[in-house]
């Protein structure tokens, strides 16, 4: 894995990014990442092409938050999710990573050892959860 600040967004990461967040903000998420001092981006490659991507955010020393995680839909199912939250928590020395997110990845977060709070209804017919992964 490698930390992404490149000034330009590439196409192959702009459409993961896309995945994570909505289209309209991908540009002002991108650049929040090349510019903050606490925030980093991780890509993931197969063969020189960027197929999966991890956002975090660090609020405090050994804590980071999952900001965007994606992995392209033909990549899925292969691990590439749990390896870059792996990595990411091996690289910072984590002794807590947090992250929200909605029902489709509730799944995911659960098998990656993360406990699951729902936060209920945070926006208009949509229940939030947020996942706590604690070392011990």
């Amino acid at each position: 894995m490698k930390v992404i600040k490149s000034e330009s967004i590439h196409p192959h990461l702009r459409k993961l990014l896309c995945f994570a967040t909505s289209e309209k903000n991908v540009e002002r998420e991108y650049e929040l990442y090349i510019q903050s001092p606490v925030r980093e981006l991780y890509g993931y490659d197969i063969k020189d092409e960027v197929v999966g991507c991890i956002g975090i955010e660090f609020p405090g020393p050994n804590r980071c938050e999952i900001k965007h995680i994606a992995v392209s839909p033909n990549h899925r199912d292969e691990g590439i999710g749990s390896k870059m939250i792996s990595f990411i928590k091996d690289k910072h020395s984590l002794s807590f990573v947090s992250a929200e997110t909605d029902i489709d990845a509730v799944n995911f977060y659960r098998n990656c050892g993360f406990k699951i709070t729902s936060l209920g209804e945070k926006y208009p017919g949509v229940e939030r959860f947020q996942c706590i992964l604690e070392s011990k």
